[in-house]
């Protein structure tokens, strides 16, 4: 209760009893946000005795980085909501809000912290090569080139859910807390698939053994290849030699059921040859491994290491 013989108080007082400073209270006042009591004779703010626990909250609230529409609400709904199944909606979205937020700046730094190390890092006469590299990519790195190139490669008019389910697996997610290799490799992987040059050498083209007839057959066909990249990357994991195997069927299998054709001994001496001249895109695939691959340790599979694992148990199989 203040000292008065009315219980408000004015501005200098509840600024002092919060341990804030006049101009604060009255910028929160001036916002809606501190509702007064009433004015005096002389036009004087006047508070009553919530106005120190109101003044708190605002404070924690802005303390916690929130923006003053999102304090409003929550002020609002404590005004009105109570007890009721409303009550915390606001301010639970609001720390939701906020957290998702911190998350993408904590990212961004870690990514910037790397990237500066990186160019710390490397010799003198590299630093300039390297500033441009990383320059272009923004912090925390966006992955829409990646998907551009992809969406480019694949057969025109696949189903969304199909080319969904392709670009999770083929474009790369980069590490939450990077080193300076993995942000020297996603950068190169960015200018990849980002430069002007040849349709050959980017394989921004379907190659000619995924050229199959029909609406649904480039939908087997990925779905197909998807299980078998899989069972391969097991494989893979378990440092397996390629082999004939439950993989390398699945494998087979995806591109007959897509051709309409039978797995013979036959078609896979044809699906080896055709598999064998097909343009690579190596480097895409090099460099999304050391992104994904913890510095120093084993590189983890990625669908371009799956399939040169297969065709080479594929060619292995037909040379048997």
């Amino acid at each position: 209760m203040f000292s008065s013989h009315d219980g408000l108080c004015a501005i200098g007082e509840l600024a002092e009893r919060a341990g804030v400073s006049v101009r604060t209270v009255r910028f929160y006042s001036d916002r809606g946000l501190l509702p007064e009591a009433s004015r005096s004779a002389g036009g004087h703010r006047r508070y009553g005795p919530e106005a120190v626990e109101r003044l708190g909250m605002i404070r924690s609230l802005r303390g916690l980085d929130l923006p003053l529409p999102e304090v409003r609400r929550v002020l609002d709904e404590l005004d009105g909501a109570g007890d009721g199944p409303a009550a915390g909606g606001a301010l639970e979205g609001a720390v939701a809000g906020r957290l998702r937020a911190l998350g993408s700046e904590l990212a961004a730094l870690r990514w910037r912290e790397a990237a500066l190390r990186l160019v710390q890092e490397c010799p003198p006469a590299e630093r300039a090569a390297r500033l441009l590299l990383v320059g272009a990519v923004a912090a925390p790195p966006s992955t829409d080139s990646l998907a551009r190139f992809w969406r480019a490669w694949l057969p025109p008019r696949m189903p969304a859910r199909s080319v969904a389910a392709f670009l999770e697996a083929a474009v790369v997610r980069p590490p939450d807390d990077p080193g300076p290799e993995q942000v020297l490799a996603f950068a190169r992987l960015h200018a990849f698939v980002s430069r002007p040059c040849g349709e050959a050498e980017r394989g921004a083209t379907q190659p000619p053994a995924h050229a199959v007839g029909g609406a649904r057959a480039p939908v087997v066909l990925y779905a197909g290849l998807a299980e078998a990249y899989g069972l391969a990357g097991g494989e893979l994991r378990r440092e397996t030699a390629p082999a004939p195997g439950e993989a390398l069927d699945g494998f087979v299998d995806a591109y007959a059921r897509a051709y309409g054709a039978e797995d013979t001994p036959a078609f896979r001496r044809v699906l080896a040859g055709r598999l064998a001249a097909d343009p690579r895109i190596d480097r895409y695939w090099e460099l999304t491994a050391q992104v994904i691959s913890a510095p120093g340790g084993r590189p983890e599979p990625t669908p371009g290491t799956a399939h040169d694992w297969l065709l080479t148990a594929l060619s292995a199989d037909v040379e048997a």
